[in-house]
């Protein structure tokens, strides 16, 4: 359970629609003056070299985030936004290091808000505290080595009554798409009011077919709003690989299911979704979606 590493796939089509989607709704919550908690349940290294060992060998973000920072024209809104955070951990023209997650959300934090990072990966785990450590955030980040679907569970309600959960697992376990239910099932009892940003891949997999079906359905039973967006860089029938390039053939698609959006997400989305389909596609099946409900 522990052979999935974030790094090989750092800056990725797939971190572009998560991250995107991440910065929008932190910008509006933090919009607010009350406190607001943030909790990662699968937080990973926290931050990437797109220049190490990892990233360089999958090369996946030659195909995303570089090609958003290569744009010749005028990027959307959230997508600019995106891009402008990404560059802000670089100096210089060169950017070769890629923000996580945790490192999105500290970064756009204030100081009385706070961040709890959850991370099982026994390498990663060390990365992450030692990448946190530089921050100097004292009490705002805690980096915590626990299962982070039962960790979410133990946060819920906050001290607050605001929070945001970031679930975002490898799901190279089958049994994540179920955990991931239930997880959302039992938040909504807790803290029905937290806004929860679910990311999944789109494989030939009937879980992860079924798993939007189903937190659309959790959302709907417990009268929540929801937004659910996808992106498609290609198709997901395997061409065979080029002579001489012994590169894994990557994920096609991903998806981010949201519940209790803010209200100015969808708007977001609609202008920055086409945009990130057109620069990142990488054939003619490239596309996204976007539906809303509740």
């Amino acid at each position: 359970m522990f052979s999935y590493r974030h790094a090989f796939h750092a800056g990725n089509h797939a971190d572009v629609l998560k991250h995107t989607v991440l910065i929008a709704t932190l910008q509006h919550l933090l919009l607010k003056e009350a406190a607001l908690m943030v909790l990662d349940t699968h937080a990973g290294a926290g931050l990437y070299r797109l220049d190490g060992d990892y990233a360089s060998t999958s090369g996946e973000s030659a195909d995303g985030i570089a090609r958003l920072l290569a744009a010749p024209g005028p990027l959307a809104p959230a997508l600019q936004a995106y891009v402008d955070t990404v560059r802000a951990f670089n100096q210089g023209p060169q950017t070769r290091v890629y923000p996580g997650s945790p490192f999105i959300a500290q970064r756009l934090l204030r100081a009385h808000d706070r961040l709890k990072l959850f991370e099982l990966h026994p390498s990663d785990a060390r990365a992450l505290e030692r990448n946190v450590e530089q921050l100097e955030a004292g009490r705002q980040v805690a980096v915590l080595r626990e299962d982070g679907f039962e960790g979410a569970r133990k946060l819920l309600p906050p001290p607050a009554r605001r929070a945001l959960v970031l679930c975002d697992p490898s799901y190279e376990i089958k049994s994540d798409y179920g955990r991931v239910q239930d997880m959302l099932q039992d938040a909504l009892k807790r803290f029905a009011t937290g806004a929860y940003a679910i990311w999944y891949p789109i494989i030939p997999r009937p879980e992860a077919h079924d798993l939007p079906r189903r937190l659309k359905a959790l959302a709907t039973k417990a009268g929540k709003p929801w937004l659910h967006a996808t992106l498609t860089v290609k198709g997901s029938k395997l061409a065979p690989p080029a002579a001489g390039d012994s590169r894994r053939p990557g994920l096609p698609a991903s998806g981010m299911f949201v519940v209790n959006p803010p209200y100015t997400l969808q708007a977001a989305l609609r202008e920055a979704l086409p945009q990130m389909a057109e620069l990142l596609a990488q054939d003619r099946h490239a596309g996204h979606t976007l539906e809303a409900g509740g």
